[in-house]
């Protein structure tokens, strides 16, 4: 979940140290950038009441923590693991994991919704004359 706001701390913070900011202020500036994307991307997925949003936010933030993933757990797999082809198996079920984990931690934050409960409806039709259904 972090790997995307890193990724944007360092770019942006890397950008403001080449034209002049000084190491202090592309310190803070990277720090600020990565802390804003982060709770931008909190903030989108807990407000938005579409699905696709939310699905399309978490990707996101998913697809660069699946990246790092994989490679950690590639450079992790040639410790124990001589095989080539068994050292990629590992390093995608690894990336797997960490990116759902990554869109699992995103998603925590997101209201679940009355039509989304279940398929239960709170707000349901009544009938117009109450007193004519009794009969």
């Amino acid at each position: 979940m972090y790997a995307l706001p890193f990724f944007v701390a360092l770019s942006i913070g890397t950008l403001a140290f080449r034209d002049g900011a000084g190491v202090f202020g592309a310190l803070l500036i990277g720090v600020a950038s990565g802390a804003l994307t982060l709770a931008a991307g909190r903030v989108a997925v807990a407000f938005s009441r579409s699905l696709a949003l939310r699905v399309a936010i978490a990707t996101v933030f998913a697809a660069p923590a699946a990246i790092a993933g994989y490679h950690v757990v590639f450079a992790l797999s040639q410790i124990g693991v001589p095989s080539s082809a068994w050292r990629h198996v590992f390093a995608c079920l690894g990336a797997a994991c960490i990116s759902g984990t990554a869109s699992g931690r995103l998603t925590v934050f997101a209201k679940t919704r009355p039509s989304e409960s279940a398929g239960v409806l709170e707000n349901t039709a009544r009938p117009v004359l109450p007193a004519a259904t009794h009969e």
